[in-house]
């Protein structure tokens, strides 16, 4: 699944990086970003989806997008 941030929406609430710190970070004014690299979308194996599944659920501004991949 490709998921993407949307920084303009985030409220730096944190819940992203609690429910998963593996993938999810915040700057220094506590908006969100990938904890691996600097882009806004990125994809997601299918070992990682749990979490990132659960940020983006609870996320109140819809800041995580996702889009799964069709095979």
């Amino acid at each position: 699944m490709n998921v993407t941030l949307i920084p303009e929406k985030c409220i730096a609430c944190g819940l992203c990086q609690v429910l998963a710190p593996n993938k999810f970070d915040y700057t220094a004014e506590g908006i969100v970003i990938f904890l691996d690299h600097p882009e806004k979308t990125t994809q997601i194996i299918s070992e990682n989806t749990d979490d990132v599944l659960k940020a983006y659920k609870a996320c109140p501004t819809h800041a995580i997008t996702i889009k799964k991949e069709h095979d």
